[in-house]
This record gives C-alpha cells, sequence and structure tokens, in this order.
C-alpha cells in the first residue's frame, strides 16, 4: 500500500468537525497507545461532566432570573416593549437614520415650498382668468340670463349662486318646452 500523497487543499483524510467523535477518525497511521487512550477517555468523561454541570448551573439561574421577574411584575410583553424600544432607540442614534432622517425632512421642506408655490401660480392664474374680458362677457350673460329668470333678485351676488341659479333656470326651461311638445 503507497503512504498518502499530500494534495493540499485536496485532501483525502476527514477533519473532525465540532461534536464529531473524534476517535472514529483517526487514520491507521495515527494509532494511539493505550495509556494514551486511557487519558483521552479521562479527559472526556471529565468535560462531558462540565458540561452537564454547566447546562444545570444555566437552568438553575434561568429559574432564578424568571422568579425575579415574576415577583418584579416583569412579563413576556413588557420585556419585549423594553426590548423594541431599546432597539428604536439603537436604531435611531446611529448616523446612518440620522442622516436619512436629516435629508427626508430637507425633501418634506423643499415638497411643501414646492406645493405652496403651485398653489400660489394656480391662484394667481384663476385670478386672471376671473379678471379676463371673456370672463367677465361670460359672467354678464350669466347675470342677465339670471335676471331674465330670477326676476326680482338684485344682480351680482356670489358667481357659485349665480351658476346654480342659471343651472336652474335652464332646466326649468327645458321642462317647459318638453311639456309644450307633449301637448301640441
Amino acid at each position: 500500500m503507497e503512504p498518502p500523497r499530500d494534495q493540499g487543499l485536496l485532501r483525502s483524510d476527514s477533519i473532525p468537525e465540532v461534536g464529531e467523535d473524534a476517535a472514529a477518525t483517526v487514520g491507521m497511521a495515527e494509532t494511539l497507545s493505550e495509556e494514551e487512550q486511557d487519558e483521552l477517555r479521562k479527559e472526556l468523561a471529565k468535560v462531558e461532566e462540565e458540561i452537564q454541570t454547566l447546562s444545570q448551573v444555566l437552568a438553575a439561574k434561568e429559574k432564578h432570573l424568571a422568579e425575579i421577574k415574576r415577583k418584579l411584575g416583569i412579563n413576556s410583553l413588557q420585556e419585549l416593549r423594553q426590548n423594541i424600544t431599546k432597539s428604536w432607540q439603537d436604531v435611531t442614534s446611529t448616523t446612518a437614520y440620522k442622516k436619512t432622517s436629516e435629508t427626508l425632512s430637507q425633501a418634506g421642506q423643499k415638497a411643501s415650498a414646492a406645493f405652496s408655490s403651485v398653489g400660489s401660480v394656480i391662484t394667481k392664474k384663476f385670478e386672471d382668468v376671473r379678471n379676463s374680458p371673456t370672463f367677465k362677457s361670460f359672467e354678464e350673460k350669466v347675470e342677465n340670463l339670471k335676471s331674465k329668470v330670477g326676476g326680482s333678485k338684485p344682480a351680482g351676488g356670489d358667481f357659485g349662486e349665480v351658476l346654480n341659479s342659471a343651472a336652474n333656470a335652464s332646466a326649468t326651461e327645458t321642462i317647459a318646452e318638453q311639456t309644450q311638445e307633449e301637448t301640441h
């Protein structure tokens, strides 16, 4: 049988993983003496015993912790709330959050200024339209129609009232015309 050649990263012998039985992966060339095996078995038993003891101590500490929390009136929901609050505080104290918050604040201010500007422009345009000769002429025609239909009400008033009145007058004229046509 040939001795194994060193293949670097492509070595065929396995390396024991954490928790894997190291003795099962020992090759034939690495046999241990009886004395070394006894020593390793003793050490193995000692480590397993320490792990068991630590597990028991941890369980006792967790039980004690739960008892203290119960006496203090701290329940799972309160703990969750505290954890979330602390996490939120941690997040808000980061540089990334502060920069993002500042950027969004500036963007909001710019958007607000832009909307305000657009609103001002629209208001100005409506004023310009209302003061235009075409609109004045239309307004006069609506006023004339209103005075013909409405009768004794004084001219002028709210433009919305004038439009509503004109619409009602138009509807009334249409109904009267339909009634006349039906009777003929």
